[in-house]
């Protein structure tokens, strides 16, 4: 499975941002999804996840009222919407996959990463 993750630039503060991840090589439904951040000097940090077959999420406490994770299936996409964006989200941020096959929900590991895109919000 392949992951091209794309949407990053750079924003104010206050700003909303959506990134999209594009998973292609495999039957889409057969897979769930995550997105992940790391900030400078940071370690990286889990953002939501998404089930591709049920559509469940499941957000990090700290950004569910902000990001929103969704999908398209006719599109093999799994877009990250943010709103309200501070400069703590500055990161580059990360999809991910696992297949349903091989994972508990929410996902503990995932097998497939994408290339990452960079978030950067000014104040």
């Amino acid at each position: 499975v392949q992951l091209q993750a794309f949407g990053g630039g750079s924003v104010q503060t206050g700003d909303s941002l959506r990134l999209s991840c594009r998973l292609s090589g495999r039957t889409f439904s057969r897979y769930r999804m995550g997105w992940f951040r790391q900030a400078p000097g940071k370690e990286r940090e889990f953002v939501a996840a998404i089930s591709l077959s049920s559509g469940a999420t499941y957000s990090a406490d700290s950004m569910k009222d902000r990001f929103t994770i969704s999908r398209d299936d006719a599109k093999n996409t799994v877009y990250l919407q943010m709103n309200s964006l501070k400069p703590e989200d500055t990161a580059v941020y990360y999809c991910a996959a696992v297949s349903v096959s091989h994972s508990s929900w929410p996902p503990a590991r995932y097998h497939a990463w994408g290339q990452g895109t960079l978030v950067t919000v000014s104040s």
